[in-house]
């Protein structure tokens, strides 16, 4: 079968048409999920109402690994796709701004809220919804591909850590792989990368009541500070991903007691790398403003360390990892980006044509600059391309401003589109072997 020739006409309406006749059940299976609270190393809940409902939609294998990560296989082709969601997602945060429950997982105005629907439980609720279509009008019997869908672990924590398990240690490596993060259903190809550093100052401790016989780290740790914030702006840019970036993101001072000087302070800088910086030209770069600082020549004043992620997951398994996460891009003609595209025009022309799931470089009808195709935020392909050389493609339901905000929600319009393609693409995207 030749993706969606000689039956292109066909296979389009079946598959769209299941996926809308599916809608509220999928807006009914993403409420459901977000009833169930998954912070980062506590998914075991919501793993298995994903794995009953992956048996449930007809899925062939359903397991776990040893990490926590739910792994569902359809069909037994040789070529393998898979397509990720994180199931885990971060706190709510001040509770005021949230207009309904952050766990209620309402349907209202077309959309459904809580936290998580958009990121990232959205593009699970897609994918289940999408397997159940596959396995209904029965496209895995073409033996042409098996598609792994995978419910992910402590990717909030640790971007990537659960893709390096699965890779490393369970062997899976596909020929290219769906993140479903949010991208408003448009077609996204990248990332900038990022890494986490920690800079420890020391001071010299002394009573509150006499500040002048110590030395204040905290005071010592505001002119390094100044030093990072003077970086911005500096730091080299690239044409798709834009330019790297950083911010303080944690501070913590303390001395022997709330009436001393505080003689230790530690702050935490999240570091966005663009495509061409390394670690090794970050942790440089933060190491020249601490040797500008007036005490830098104390020995032992300062420490610059990147952190490492040791958390347990829900599993018990610890599986260490350091805090640097690589950029990542995929070129705009990679098969599996022009795949991903063919597979879109040949779902929802309409919605395409009215800019609402453009590639990034297309003028839209409407005059509005379509968003660009690729993530501000960090995503597993950090792991699975900016690692390992697997190529990625984006495109998931919901918008990434959603993602870690107050009332987050997604509209259900797109969880059936993000439905659709899902089901479709690896149709098109084997398809694409012989074009």
């Amino acid at each position: 079968m030749d993706a969606m020739n000689p039956e292109s006409t066909h296979h389009k309406h079946r598959i769209r048409e299941a996926a809308v006749s599916q809608g509220e059940a999928i807006a009914e299976l993403l409420g459901e999920l977000i009833r169930i609270p998954s912070p980062s190393g506590a998914e075991s809940e919501v793993a298995g109402r994903i794995r009953q409902e992956m048996h449930a939609a007809g899925f062939d294998e359903v397991r776990v690994d040893a990490l926590g990560s739910v792994i569902g296989r359809i069909g037994s082709g040789p070529t393998v796709i898979a397509m990720d969601a994180h199931i885990d997602t971060v706190g709510i945060g001040n509770r005021e701004p949230w207009s309904a429950a952050p766990y209620s997982g309402e349907v209202r105005q077309g959309n459904v809220w809580g936290r998580g629907a958009a990121d990232q439980k959205g593009g699970m609720a897609a994918l289940i919804h999408a397997g159940r279509i596959v396995k209904q009008l029965g496209l895995d019997r073409t033996n042409r591909f098996t598609l792994y869908v995978t419910g992910t672990v402590m990717e909030e924590d640790c971007d990537g850590l659960c893709w390096q398990h699965l890779i490393r240690e369970d062997g899976l490596r596909p020929e290219v792989v769906v993140v479903t993060e949010p991208t408003g259903c448009r077609v996204y190809r990248g990332q900038r990368g990022r890494m986490e550093i920690e800079i420890e100052v020391r001071g010299v401790s002394a009573h509150g009541s006499a500040p002048e016989r110590g030395q204040n780290a905290i005071y010592r740790m505001t002119e390094v500070v100044r030093g990072v914030q003077a970086l911005a702006g500096g730091f080299p840019s690239d044409e798709f991903l834009g330019p790297g970036s950083v911010t303080v993101t944690y501070i913590e001072g303390r001395g022997p007691s709330l009436c001393a000087v505080p003689d230790i302070c530690r702050v935490r800088l999240d570091r966005r790398l663009t495509w061409g910086e390394t670690p090794e030209s970050a942790l440089t770069e933060v190491q020249r403003v601490l040797d500008a600082c007036a005490w830098a020549g104390e020995p032992g004043a300062a420490r610059l360390t990147v952190p490492r992620y040791e958390k347990p997951a829900y599993t018990g398994k610890v599986y260490p990892g350091e805090a640097i996460f690589p950029a990542w891009k995929v070129a705009s003609d990679h098969r599996a980006v022009r795949a991903a595209d063919k597979t879109l025009w040949e779902l929802f022309p309409e919605t395409v044509a009215r800019g609402f799931a453009r590639v990034a470089g297309e003028a839209s009808d409407s005059g509005v600059e379509p968003m660009p195709a690729r993530w501000t935020f960090s995503t597993n392909g950090v792991a699975i391309c900016g690692t390992h050389g697997i190529p990625c493609v984006g495109f998931g339901p919901g918008h990434e401003a959603q993602a870690h905000a107050p009332d987050e929600f997604c509209p259900i319009e797109e969880l059936v589109t993000a439905t659709a393609f899902y089901a479709a693409y690896p149709l098109v995207y084997d398809a694409t072997r012989e074009a």
